[in-house]
């Protein structure tokens, strides 16, 4: 049977690419859609049987690819059955095909290739089609001008890339991600440190992956971009922005040796985090509160990159993926959904004694877990700095609407869906690395742990004299995105869309 099959996850691409030749053939919407469902599906099959090969033949083969093209494959699916409807009778719609089908083709080249210099075309390429998707409604100057600092800030990132490559290649002799990954183990084992050269990479590398997961302070477009279609704002949040993870995944035994990329990661994703956060708690409109959550959970996804915790960040990646795809595609049954919650009776404003006495529950659980999966399963690390980012995360579940079995049961089923995918993520990654140094890791705590006691002493007191100092402040996001907004406009101003309908003195 193995002589049968061949590798099936690099044709994950090409199922989308080859589409692109009919959508820009046929002429009639209902015609040139067909194609590019009949590659969604198509990518869909392709994944699934390669996962098949991967269970079949007993050969060495890519999980984190496999995981990734399953993630992606899926998302195309449903992206493409919605834009569909989302977009019907609208103008323009070949060309929005056009660019979805040549970015889901990126995407999945950046996944499932072994070159470092493809897969570098590749997240570059995918930055270029998102940017005609952003503009898809080219006659709405907002659309327009987050579009514009997107694209600045991505060719900064591209930059970092290619300056990254150029030092892996030159250090290593090789651009296959196996061959380099290699050589970086082999470096280690022999002489204990990188080198300046593979240090400076993994710095350029960081580099990149903040400028392209819109961390703070360039994450302006991520929150401006609202005027781009529903499904590529699905398509943005819950694929493209994540790719930054995903790279820092693919390098980890890179990251897990190079202090000051982790210190660079941990840095600037905890700030990031914190302060995302605080002003995700001051917005009103749904997108704009997703957006902003975008921007913290990034944040939080580099931090944990940065303390090493890899399968964590795995499990996070997906979990944020999948959820970020719902709450777009599902932001138009908003409306309803408000007023099915207005039906129920009011809950009453937590207290602080609450929130911290949750946070204690919840620490002490994760202890006697700590405790109870070192004695059943010794040979399978649990880090406890991923049991404190845990018990943060989910202390307010102990709440549970106000009583305490239904909180208790609700942080059980949650924490046992994590210790499952824990599992699940480690066997994705195959790999044990050195945990980050201790400096950074109390400084990850000390963001967290400051961040949830902040928001807590702001939901029991809303309108005590901490919140009314740092709504104005939180409302405004910090004005960090103003400096940068106007950098952006002094070195390379955005051009004003041109006006459907001209002035009356222009008319002929």
């Amino acid at each position: 049977m193995s002589s049968l099959l061949f590798p099936l996850a690099p044709l994950l691409p090409w199922a989308y690419a080859l589409a692109l030749v009919p959508v820009a053939l046929l002429a009639s919407p209902c015609r040139f859609w067909l194609p590019a469902r009949v590659a969604g599906y198509l990518g869909v099959f392709l994944v699934l049987a390669a996962w098949l090969q991967a269970v079949l033949v007993d050969q060495p083969h890519d999980r984190l690819g496999l995981a990734m093209a399953g993630l992606i494959s899926l998302l195309a699916l449903v992206i493409i059955e919605y834009s569909q409807r989302y977009l019907e009778g609208e103008p323009g719609q070949r060309r929005y095909v056009l660019a979805l089908l040549a970015t889901l083709a990126a995407v999945a080249t950046v996944v499932t290739t072994d070159d470092l210099f493809l897969l570098v075309g590749a997240w570059i390429l995918s930055s270029l089609c998102l940017h005609q998707l952003l503009t898809f409604y080219r006659d709405r100057p907002q659309a327009v001008v987050a579009a514009h600092k997107k694209f600045l800030a991505s060719r900064l990132a591209d930059v970092s890339l290619l300056l990254a490559t150029l030092l892996l290649v030159r250090a290593t002799g090789d651009s296959q991600l196996a061959a380099i990954l290699d050589a970086v183990n082999a470096r280690l084992q022999a002489s204990g440190s990188l080198g300046w050269e593979l240090q400076g990479a993994a710095l350029l590398l960081a580099l990149a992956v903040i400028l392209k997961s819109a961390q703070l302070p360039v994450h302006g477009w991520l929150i401006q971009v609202m005027e781009a279609p529903t499904p590529v704002s699905a398509l943005l949040h819950a694929g493209v922005v994540n790719l930054g993870g995903f790279l820092l995944l693919r390098f980890a035994p890179l990251f897990s040796a190079a202090v000051p990329a982790q210190s660079l990661l941990v840095l600037v994703g905890g700030v990031t985090a914190v302060l995302a956060a605080l002003v995700m708690m001051t917005r009103i409109s749904i997108k704009v509160r997703l957006a902003w959550s975008t921007c913290a959970q990034m944040g939080l996804m580099l931090l944990e990159c940065g303390l090493g915790l890899y399968e964590l960040a795995l499990v996070h990646l997906l979990a944020h993926s999948l959820y970020k795809a719902h709450a777009f595609l599902a932001a138009g049954e908003t409306v309803a959904h408000a007023r099915h919650q207005a039906l129920l009776p009011r809950m009453p404003a937590p207290e602080l004694g609450g929130l911290l006495r949750a946070l204690a529950l919840a620490a002490l659980a994760l202890l006697l877990l700590k405790g109870l999966w070192a004695w059943a399963l010794p040979a399978h690390e649990l880090p406890w700095v991923a049991l404190t980012i845990l018990a943060i995360g989910l202390a307010p579940w102990c709440l549970g609407r106000g009583q305490l079995a239904s909180g208790a049961l609700t942080f059980g089923l949650l924490l046992g869906a994590y210790l499952v995918w824990h599992q699940a993520a480690g066997w994705l990654l195959d790999q044990h690395l050195a945990a980050a140094p201790l400096p950074l890791t109390v400084l990850a705590m000390a963001l967290l742990l400051g961040l949830y006691l902040l928001q807590a002493v702001l939901l029991a007191q809303p309108r005590g004299a901490l919140a009314q100092r740092l709504y104005p402040l939180a409302f405004a996001g910090f004005h960090l995105d103003e400096h940068f907004t106007r950098l952006t406009f002094r070195l390379w101003p955005a051009r004003a869309p041109q006006p459907l309908i001209a002035p009356l003195g222009d008319r002929p």
